[in-house]
């Protein structure tokens, strides 16, 4: 509980103290285009909010090496083969010129250093078929480095709004560090416990009112930093079910390959050109009804942020039961065919104006 706190304390001052210094650094760090299809803040933002994140998983990582040698260097070599994924990102945030296959180039390079230091590849997956490849070394890196990367986009991909990722990222987190603790596997739990710090501290400037961003550095980082801990459950604890790791990110990893789908094969368009039909985009435009109402930055900020929690339940309905039977494989194959179905029915729903009741936003009546 000691790295939670220092990361979460680490995190909040340090991202205090990039918010508060925006004047000087926010020609490079700000988000200074508001009008992007996948735009949705009312006013210029700093972008660089995975700075503070991994100062606190530094601070934690110093820490944990005074309290457990053996934790705090793996904890300190994670950060080091996260240094690719999370420096790419920083690099876009500031100067606008690292492509996505760039950014996807070092995340890979990210998940290889981690699979050479730690061990961190997958040899199993319950997947029929699959399970016969990740038995030959390189396929099985490959396999690895292809999820990690995969998950790493996902987490950028939903970090669209005031509190969407960085929440997603803590629950995912917590099941990570629930069922470390249930194996007795420390490293697991206490890598699992530091990242709620430091998201956490992230997240108190992020929602409700959006004062700083993941920035791609964040997201690729955050990404990186949940399938990696989730790599090294199932390496050091073979009682743990391969589709774990799968249930707990399933939300944005298909919401990832549903839009790829959606753009290639439905609108015939290239997979990685942005749009603004992500499904919390639809809920932010034909539930929250951006466009209605007062304009304000005020409002429009407020409209942003009451977006996120509807995906907040989203995610938790894949990560309850995978915590429940995190040891069952069958249990989750069920559910993760059960959350993908729930998925596609909720957005054409949405996208043909059909919002189900329990999901459309409460409004006042006019008076009479």
């Amino acid at each position: 509980m000691l790295v939670l706190l220092i990361a979460f304390a680490v995190s909040l001052g340090v991202t205090l103290l990039v918010v508060r210094s925006a004047k000087s650094h926010g020609h490079l760090s700000m988000d200074l285009d508001t009008s992007g299809p996948q735009k949705f803040h009312a006013a210029p933002v700093p972008r660089i909010g995975g700075v503070g994140i991994v100062c606190a998983l530094a601070a934690a990582t110093a820490i944990t090496a005074w309290l457990a040698p053996d934790i705090g260097r793996s904890s300190a070599l994670l950060l080091v083969c996260g240094a690719p994924a999370f420096f790419a990102g920083l690099v876009e945030d500031l100067t606008k010129r690292v492509s996505p296959a760039q950014r996807l180039l070092a995340t890979a390079g990210s998940a290889t250093l981690a699979a050479w230091l730690l061990g961190a590849v997958i040899h199993r997956t319950d997947i029929p078929g699959l399970d016969a490849l990740v038995t030959v070394t390189a396929l099985a890196l490959a396999v690895t480095v292809f999820a990690v990367t995969g998950i790493a986009n996902s987490v950028n991909i939903i970090d669209g709004f005031n509190g969407l990722a960085s929440m997603c990222v803590v629950l995912m987190l917590v099941s990570l560090a629930y069922v470390g603790f249930q194996v007795g596997d420390d490293l697991v739990g206490m890598l699992a416990l530091a990242g709620v710090g430091a998201v956490l501290g992230f997240f108190i400037w992020n929602f409700p009112a959006g004062l700083i961003f993941l920035g791609d550095g964040g997201a690729y980082f955050l990404g990186f930093y949940v399938a990696e801990i989730a790599i090294l459950l199932l390496v050091r604890n073979p009682e743990v079910s391969p589709l774990f790791p799968l249930l707990v990110c399933v939300y944005p990893v298909f919401e990832t390959l549903f839009s790829i789908y959606r753009r290639k094969f439905l609108r015939q368009v290239p997979p990685s050109m942005p749009d603004g039909i992500h499904l919390h985009s639809l809920i932010y435009r034909r539930v929250m009804k951006w466009a209605v109402g007062n304009r304000s930055a005020k409002a429009m900020t407020r409209r942003n942020s009451m977006t996120s929690p509807f995906l907040w339940l989203l995610c938790m309905l894949s990560i309850v039961p995978a915590v429940l039977w995190w040891n069952n494989s069958a249990v989750m194959a069920m559910f993760l065919v059960a959350f993908a179905v729930s998925y596609v029915v909720l957005y054409w729903r949405i996208v043909r104006f059909k919002s189900p009741r329990w999901l459309r936003y409460p409004r006042r009546r006019p008076a009479a």
